[in-house]
């Protein structure tokens, strides 16, 4: 089982709301998922993001891989909060 930590995307039309999960690389990009890590708000002014750093280590740890999209995420986040 390939394990990615990938964006699910939630809200209305128009308004996007993202969850960032654990999900297996052949679940559906808003199905099923292993566990919720964070969640990204776009629509906040330079976006919003909330990365739970200890699940996400552990999941890397066990061979998670970040999509694109993560990775440029938690660079961001993790280099304010430094």
């Amino acid at each position: 089982m390939a394990v990615v930590i990938r964006m699910t995307r939630h809200g209305m039309k128009k308004k996007p709301f993202y969850r960032v999960v654990a999900a297996d690389k052949d679940f559906p990009r808003d199905g099923r998922y292993l566990e919720v890590l964070g969640t990204y708000d776009p629509r906040i002014s330079g976006g919003k993001a909330d990365l739970n750093a200890e699940r996400i280590e552990y999941w890397v740890s066990k061979g998670a891989r970040p999509s694109v999209s993560v990775s440029h995420l938690m660079k961001r986040t993790f280099k304010k909060a430094s």
